[in-house]
């Protein structure tokens, strides 16, 4: 394993078979990931492409058919390495009848955090979430928004170095999805890997250093998020002070009007259009008979619905 690697994947492959052992599903094929120290990663696919059961793989829940992965240097399913791991799911299972502070101090003495310390955990982790409000209320009384929030506080009570966060702005508005992010940016300036997944591209614009895009259980791109969504078949040409005169012959123009020239670049698209293209760029059926949506046939065709 890389010493600065935090996540990796080697060949990693998961096919699940039906109860008499016969029909398989190639969930997850030959995958290669490394995710370094310190950097926001993000895990982009339609359903079904493989992005759970990589998680479920990398946090050692399930086991793969081949391949390898491992966590902090250690083999994922390692008990050793769940102390230093944080997980968000995507539906936060908690105990209804708890309330902010009791759910934290539940989870925080399955770590064996000492007292002293969990009280000072849970009140910092409350006040960062914004739940300071309802920190007595029990969690059955929460928004779907609120208790994401208290969701990730538990991913966070242990002080994780890697956090696994798997739909983490889902049901928060706006705003709260902003602070979510925020929060985010802030770890990783912590020294914390997180490894997210979202079908919110947007937000894995926002946020993430590099991203890898599944579709049917095999890695189709991956790369630097700025890298991947730059046109650079197309050139840009940015200029300050020209009269609008000056406009159709941009080359001489800007010698001839003293122009200021502010750099040569290359635009971007959007995370949405490339992901779009990528899933695109694979047959329609692969070879499990899976077919793609009509949907994604008409967009094709250029078709509307």
């Amino acid at each position: 394993m890389a010493e600065d690697a935090a996540v990796e994947t080697k060949g990693l492959s998961k096919t699940y078979v039906d109860f008499l052992g016969k029909r398989e599903v190639k969930a997850l094929r030959d995958l290669n990931l490394t995710v370094g120290r310190g950097e926001i990663f993000g895990l982009l696919g339609p359903n079904g492409s493989g992005k759970t059961t990589t998680m479920k793989l990398l946090l050692g829940l399930i086991f793969p058919t081949r391949g390898e992965a491992r966590v902090l240097g250690r083999p994922a399913h390692d008990v050793q390495v769940k102390h230093r791991i944080g997980f968000l799911p995507e539906e936060s299972y908690l105990y209804r009848f708890l309330n902010a502070e009791e759910t934290l101090d539940f989870y925080g003495q399955l770590f064996d955090i000492p007292r002293k310390e969990r009280r000072r955990r849970t009140d910092d982790l409350i006040q960062r979430l914004g739940l300071e409000s309802a920190r007595r209320r029990p969690v059955k009384e929460y928004s779907k928004g609120m208790a994401r929030r208290i969701g990730f506080a538990q991913a966070l009570i242990n002080n994780p170095e890697v956090l696994f966060l798997d739909e983490p702005t889902s049901g928060l508005d706006p705003i709260g999805s902003r602070e979510m992010k925020d929060l985010i940016l802030a770890l990783r300036k912590e020294g914390k890997t997180i490894l997210l997944s979202s079908h919110l591209l947007a937000d894995v614009e926002d946020v993430c250093d590099r991203i890898a895009i599944l579709h049917l259980g095999s890695l189709r791109k991956s790369g630097e998020v700025r890298d991947l969504l730059h046109l650079k078949e197309i050139l840009q040409i940015r200029v300050r002070g020209l009269p609008d005169a000056a406009r159709e012959k941009i080359a001489r123009i800007i010698a001839e009007h003293s122009g200021e020239l502010l750099g040569f670049d290359h635009p971007s698209e959007t995370l949405e259009n490339l992901f779009l293209k990528t899933i695109r760029e694979h047959p329609q059926e692969d070879d499990q008979g899976m077919h793609r949506p009509e949907w994604d046939r008409r967009a094709d065709s250029g078709g509307s619905s």
